[in-house]
């Protein structure tokens, strides 16, 4: 069996194309990775930026409480001695305080608590916060009296002030009696 062998140049050319196919394939490989790679995730960049916010006001807060540091605590160990032997010899004894709590409103039907409202905001206008500590009932309750107030025309709201300040009306300082009839609380 004679086996031919092919010419040296033959040889040379598919050695010579084996690898400039591989050369060829990995600079495709390196064009595509460059291609693919997308920009930054802008939710990742957003969370990047958050925690480098609250980095930089911790760093902020350290520095401070570093300024704030008090002399090393031997220093402050032999001042303190004498002053803790003159705390035990002046023990006081405190009575507890006892809380003083406001006085209710009596319960009063609607018209009752409106006319007491109304006699309120005759002198100044009134925040609903104000109202509800003067008349001692709870946000609910007098955001709806104010509420219901309001849609009777019985006072006018001022929506350009955060929070809403009310004040008396005409029809108001007539459902009242009069305009000098005014409650103080």
């Amino acid at each position: 069996m004679l086996v031919e062998i092919p010419d040296p140049q033959i040889i040379a050319g598919v050695i010579i194309a084996f690898f400039v196919g591989i050369f060829g394939m990995l600079i495709y490989n390196k064009i595509r990775s460059f291609t693919n790679q997308k920009g930054p995730d802008p939710s990742h960049l957003s969370r990047m930026e958050y925690y480098e916010r609250q980095l930089i006001d911790m760093k902020i807060r350290m520095d401070a409480l570093d300024l704030e540091e008090k002399p090393p605590a031997e220093a402050v160990l032999e001042k303190m001695e004498p002053t803790i032997e003159r705390k035990e010899q002046n023990v006081v004894k405190k009575e507890p305080e006892r809380q003083v709590q406001k006085p209710r409103m009596p319960n009063m039907d609607f018209n009752g608590v409106a006319e007491h409202v109304l006699g309120l905001i005759t002198l100044k206008e009134m925040t609903s916060r104000d109202i509800q500590i003067t008349i001692g009932r709870s946000r609910e309750h007098t955001s709806r009296l104010m509420k219901r107030l309001f849609e009777e025309g019985l006072v006018e709201r001022n929506t350009k002030l955060k929070p809403f300040t009310y004040k008396i009306t005409e029809k108001g300082r007539a459902k009242l009696g009069s305009p000098e009839q005014a409650v103080t609380a």
